[in-house]
C-alpha cells in the first residue's frame, strides 16, 4: 500500500460512519472515469499500450490502495489456471475441468471470508466472483471456437473464440480496471472487439449523417454524456444508501425496538431493509457501468434511422423494473443480468443435450452453480429456496388467474385487470421484502429470528397458495379460464418452460421433480430392454432414488 493513503478516507470514516475500506471502493469506482477517459485516449493503432495500462491501474488498486498480495496471487492463480486448461486441454471436458477448477478455488475464498466474518471490509473474492464468470466463460469459448460453425448456435458464434489470446490481451482481459471489483462482466471476444476497435464499424450503406460523433482519428464515439449520467445517478443512490441505511440496517431487527411495531409496520420496514440494500446495488453497478461506457466497452451499437448510440452493452441492473416489478420473473431478470446471461449460456444450455428441451438436470446444475457462486452463508440458500417456490406460486397465478382479467383474444385487459396489476404489485414485493432478508441477515439463527417476527407471512402465503392449486379449486379455474379464452390462445406448459432459471432459481420446481421422477422411469426401462435385471422400485426405493437426485430430503 502507498504510504500515508489511508489518511484521507480515515477522516471520512471519521465523518460518514462508513468503513474505511467501502470509501476506499468508491474512491475506485470515481478514480476509474478519468483513468477510462484517459485509456479512450490511447492510439487506437497501439492496443497492446491499453493492456499495459489497463494492467497498471488495476495493480495499484489492488497493492498500492487495498494492500492485497494475496488477492493479486489468487487472481493470478485463477487466471493462469484458466489459461493454461483452455491452452493445453481439448475436447468436451476442457470446459467443465476450468469450472471446477475456478468454482473449487472460488469456494475455498468464500469459505475463509465467511470465517473472518468481516462483511465491511474488502477482501478478493468480489473480484474473484466476476473473474469466475468471465474465465467459465472463457473456456466455453475457447471450446466453441475449435468445433464446426454449423453445430453452434447463434450465441456460441458470436462468442466463439476462434485465435487463442496472448497474455497481455488476455491479461487486459482478466484486469480491465473499470469492472475489476464489481462487474460487469463480458465476453473475450467483446474486449477484442474494443480493443481492436472492430466493435465500432459501421454499416457502410448508413447515412453519414446519423453515424455517431467521434473526435480525432479516434474511432469509439463520443461517451462522455451518457457516462456522466451513470457516474450522477450512481452518486445519487450511494448517498441514499447511506441515508437510508443509518434507519434500516441488520442490527435495528435484531433489536429490542423493532417487534414493538404493529405487523404492518414491521412488513414496510423489512421492504425498507430490502431496498436501502438494493440501494447499495444500484449505486455501485451504476459507477462501474458508467466507467466501462467512458472507455467505450458499453457501446451497443446505433439506430441506423435516428443515429442514436446505444450504450447498453454492460447494463447489470434496471432499478425502475425491480421497483415495479408485478411478478417474480420481472423481479428477477433486471437484477443481475449479467450472472443470468452467463449461468444461462455457460450452464443451464450447456448441461442440456443438443436438441433437446433443458429439463430437470438443467434446473438442478444452474440451482447448485449459482448458489455455490454465491458463497456458503445459510441466509443465501433460505433466500434461494424460498425464491424457487415463489417462482411456482407467481407460474400458477400466471397460468390460471391471469387470462380471467384480459379480453378472450387475450391482447387487451379489462377494467378489472387494474386491480390484478395492483394485487401482483403488492404480493411480489412483499413476498420478495421476505424471502431476501436472510440474503442480508445471512446467519441462520438471526434469519429465522426476524422472519418470525413478521410471523412467516410470506411462507404462510406460499403454502396456503401451493395447497389451494393442489386442490379442487385449480380445475375450477381452469374450467372458467377456457370458457373465458378463446380456443388454442392458452399457452401450453412446454412453451412456458422455455424459459430460462433467473439466477439459477428453478422457474417450477414441481415440473422439475415431476421431470426427475419420469428420468427414473425412463432409466429402469432403458436398462430393461438391454436385458439387465431391473424391476419398477417401490415406492420407498423410489423417493430414496429421487431424494439422491435432489440433493435434499423431500417431506
Amino acid at each position: 500500500m502507498l504510504p500515508y493513503i489511508d489518511a484521507p478516507f480515515n477522516a471520512l470514516a471519521r465523518s460518514t460512519g462508513a468503513s474505511v475500506d467501502e470509501l476506499k471502493v468508491i474512491a475506485s469506482f470515481l478514480l476509474s472515469y478519468p483513468l477510462a477517459a484517459a485509456l479512450k485516449r490511447i492510439p487506437d493503432t497501439k492496443p497492446w499500450q491499453k493492456n499495459v495500462f489497463i494492467c497498471g491501474v488495476s495493480i495499484f488498486y489492488l497493492v498500492g490502495l487495498f494492500d492485497l498480495w494475496d488477492g493479486v496471487r489468487t487472481l493470478l492463480y485463477t487466471s493462469v489456471g484458466a489459461y493454461t486448461i483452455s491452452y493445453y486441454l481439448d475436447g468436451s471436458l476442457m470446459p467443465w475441468i476450468g469450472f471446477i477448477f475456478l468454482m473449487g478455488h472460488m469456494s475455498i475464498n468464500h469459505i475463509y471470508r465467511q470465517i473472518a466474518n468481516s462483511p465491511s471490509s474488502v477482501d478478493i473474492t468480489g473480484a474473484q466472483m466476476v473473474l469466475v464468470m468471465k474465465l467459465t466463460s472463457f473456456c466455453w469459448n475457447v471450446h466453441d471456437g475449435r468445433l464446426p460453425e454449423n453445430g453452434l448456435s447463434d450465441y456460441q458464434k458470436k462468442t466463439a473464440i476462434r485465435e487463442f489470446p496472448g497474455v497481455l490481451d488476455f491479461a487486459g482481459y482478466v484486469l480491465f480496471f473499470p469492472s475489476l471489483f464489481a462487474g460487469p462482466a463480458f465476453d473475450y471476444n467483446d474486449y477484442r472487439s474494443w480493443i481492436e476497435t472492430t466493435m465500432f464499424d459501421i454499416s457502410p450503406g448508413m447515412d453519414p449523417t446519423k453515424r455517431p460523433v467521434t473526435r480525432k482519428q479516434r474511432r469509439i464515439p463520443r461517451s462522455g454524456t451518457p457516462a456522466a449520467m451513470k457516474a450522477l445517478l450512481g452518486i445519487v443512490w450511494i448517498f441514499a444508501f447511506l441515508k437510508f441505511s443509518a434507519w434500516y440496517n441488520v442490527d435495528f431487527f435484531l433489536g429490542d425496538e423493532f417487534p414493538r411495531y404493529g405487523l404492518l409496520r414491521r412488513i414496510w420496514q423489512l421492504q425498507m431493509l430490502g431496498f436501502t440494500t438494493r440501494l447499495k446495488y444500484y449505486g455501485v453497478w451504476s459507477l462501474t457501468e458508467g466507467a466501462c461506457i467512458l472507455s467505450g466497452m458499453g457501446y451497443n451499437g446505433v439506430d441506423p434511422k435516428t443515429g442514436k448510440v446505444y450504450w447498453n452493452r454492460l447494463e447489470n441492473v434496471n432499478p425502475w423494473g425491480i421497483e415495479s416489478a408485478q411478478n417474480s420473473r420481472a423481479f428477477l431478470e433486471n437484477w443481475n443480468k449479467n450472472t443470468n446471461n452467463w449461468l444461462r449460456y455457460s450452464m443451464y444450455l450447456r448441461v442440456t443435450p443438443k436438441g433437446k428441451r433443458p429439463g430437470f438436470r438443467a434446473s438442478l446444475a444452474t440451482f447448485t452453480a449459482s448458489a455455490f457462486w454465491h458463497g456458503f452463508y445459510p441466509g443465501y440458500y433460505l433466500t434461494f429456496t424460498l425464491a424457487a417456490f415463489i417462482q411456482t406460486v407467481a407460474k400458477n397465478f400466471r397460468r390460471h388467474v391471469r387470462p380471467l382479467f384480459l379480453s378472450p383474444d387475450g391482447k387487451k385487459p379489462l377494467p378489472s385487470k387494474r386491480w390484478y396489476d395492483i394485487l401482483s404489485y403488492l404480493a411480489t414485493q412483499m413476498a420478495f421484502c421476505f424471502t431476501t432478508a436472510p440474503f442480508v441477515i445471512l446467519s441462520f439463527p438471526n434469519s429465522i429470528k426476524v422472519w418470525a417476527r413478521v410471523y412467516f407471512y410470506c411462507i404462510i402465503g406460499v403454502a396456503a397458495s401451493m395447497a389451494f392449486f393442489a386442490s379442487p379449486a385449480k380445475q375450477w379455474l381452469d374450467q372458467r379460464v377456457k370458457k373465458h379464452i378463446q380456443p388454442g390462445l392458452q399457452r401450453s406448459h412446454s412453451e412456458e418452460s422455455l424459459h430460462h432459471p433467473s439466477l439459477g432459481l428453478p422457474s417450477d420446481p414441481g415440473r422439475d421433480v415431476d421431470e426427475a421422477v419420469q428420468e427414473i422411469k425412463q432409466e429402469v426401462e432403458t436398462r430393461r430392454r438391454r436385458g439387465s435385471k431391473v424391476t419398477m422400485p417401490t415406492g420407498e426405493e423410489l423417493v430414496k432414488t429421487l431424494e439422491d437426485k435432489l440433493g435434499r430430503k423431500i417431506t
